[in-house]
């Protein structure tokens, strides 16, 4: 399953994408909109983005995670080496290190509620200007019938990048700018 980044610029616009996507074949489990006013969505019912979507949690979470698991083993090693106890048994430092990456993972959660999700950054600003972000998760058999309808239907809707998968904290999504024949003109005319 595939992540379809597409830009609209109005509500009208993406709610015409959501109606256009349920003539695909797309339902409404798979389609996500980030607004910076979500009232109009709700009106229109259409779904906005959950937390998972649009705070850092599940990155930041499995990096503290991962951090509370080092801890616990560097822990546990200095207890073993120099600890008050002369033996401990296995199951001890393996439940010490179970507590802190799950501590870690606790910690690291708390710190990505607080943080826009990194995959959005490059889309902060189109967000804070009013335009609307719509995530689009196809199969793979569906991407090419969603994006020709895309191109088709909705040209309004710029095409802004592609994810393997939204729910891969740690993938990367390229952003792409299309280039229009305006932009073109104002660079050759400079």
């Amino acid at each position: 399953m595939k992540c379809l980044y597409y830009v609209a610029p109005e509500l009208e616009s993406t709610s015409q994408v959501s109606d256009d996507l349920h003539d695909v074949g797309i339902d409404d489990f798979f389609v996500h909109v980030i607004a910076k006013d979500e009232s109009g969505l709700k009106r229109r019912h259409i779904h906005s983005a959950n937390y998972l979507e649009t705070l850092d949690v599940v990155r930041d979470g499995f990096l503290g995670a991962a951090f509370g698991l080092f801890a616990g083993v560097i822990g546990c090693v200095l207890l073993d080496q120099f600890g008050p106890f002369p033996h401990i048994p296995w199951f001890v430092f393996v439940a010490l290190c179970a507590v802190a990456s799950l501590f870690g993972a606790w910690e690291g959660g708390l710190i990505g509620v607080e943080k826009e999700n990194r995959k959005l950054a490059r889309f902060h600003d189109d967000i804070e200007a009013g335009k609307f972000l719509i995530l689009i998760y196809a199969r793979k058999d569906q991407e090419a019938e969603v994006r020709h309808m895309m191109k088709t239907r909705h040209t309004e809707a710029e095409f802004a990048g592609l994810d393997s998968h939204f729910v891969n904290p740690f993938s990367a999504v390229q952003r792409r700018r299309r280039a229009t024949g305006d932009r073109v003109r104002a660079v050759q005319g400079d």
